[in-house]
């Protein structure tokens, strides 16, 4: 539970920096431009928001992994 939690706010978080430059961005070129830029900067923010809770989850795994590995002693 506490991981889906962790995903869906990383979503919005990205979802909404991502708006907010798609939004200035599209702002510079006209006022409509502006709020498809908003749009599609919070869908590629949302989607970098659930990758990036998937690779953190995948670097923390692999992390446990090498502790858990025999060390050599020489």
């Amino acid at each position: 539970m506490a991981n889906r939690i962790k995903q869906a706010i990383s979503r919005a978080k990205y979802a909404a920096v991502g708006a907010s430059i798609g939004a200035f961005v599209g702002g510079l070129v006209s006022r409509n431009a502006a709020s498809t830029g908003a749009g599609l900067g919070a869908l590629v923010g949302a989607t970098v928001g659930e990758k990036r809770v998937s690779v953190d989850e995948f670097v923390e795994q692999a992390r446990d992994r090498a502790g858990k590995k025999p060390t050599d002693e020489s």
